[in-house]
């Protein structure tokens, strides 16, 4: 039986996961079974995602890791990221996520040259992969910031707006003694959204 775990990820509080809930039902088409599904909201340059790090810790030899693409799992510098892929080869397990060529069966019925061959392009691609996560992410946050350096001269850059509502259901948990990780856990959102609501 093929045992995989499904992690999805989204950068914001306010983005919605509900797009990469298909992954799930493809997995079962495919004759996955699905072991666990862990969904996040956090940037994908953090190592310390509560879930991913509950994946991690939950994933048994021979399982797999799906996500919707490389970027999902991690967009950590490159160095970090491969901390990451080898705590889940660590636990025996690998990655079948778009992009990712996993040569494994092959390389496990070869032998010799051939073997440190195919593992070596593997690698190869892995690396590739990942560095090319990282450098969308900083693209993307340097275009952010050229664009709000552009709003602030023109006077027109507001920032996101806060969400009254999320912000009074956090306030409300905090007074009522809930820790800020229990709060931002309850309410759905990351720890510097509840630092922020509680100002």
């Amino acid at each position: 039986m093929k045992v995989c775990r499904v992690y999805l990820r989204v950068s914001a509080d306010d983005q919605d996961l509900a797009r990469q809930e298909s992954i799930i039902a493809n997995a079962k088409v495919q004759g996955w079974y699905v072991a666990g599904v862990y969904r996040e909201k956090a940037s994908g340059a953090r190592a310390d995602r509560p879930e991913l790090l509950r994946m991690v810790g939950d994933l048994q030899p021979g399982e797999a890791v799906i996500a919707e693409r490389i970027d999902r799992l991690t967009r950590l510098p490159l160095e970090e990221a491969e901390r990451l892929v080898q705590a889940i080869k660590d636990k025996g397990a690998r990655l079948v996520i778009p992009g990712v060529v996993d040569l494994s069966e092959v390389v496990e019925g070869a032998s010799g040259v051939a073997a440190v061959v195919l593992k070596s392009v593997q690698e190869m691609l892995l690396r590739v992969a990942l560095q090319g996560a990282r450098d969308d992410y900083e693209e993307r946050h340097r275009r952010q910031a050229e664009g709000i350096a552009l709003a602030k001269a023109a006077g027109k850059y507001r920032g996101r707006p806060a969400d009254p509502q999320l912000h009074t259901r956090i306030r409300s948990m905090r007074q009522a003694g809930m820790s800020i990780a229990e709060t931002a856990k309850a309410a759905g959102c990351s720890l510097a959204t509840v630092k922020r609501a509680g100002k």
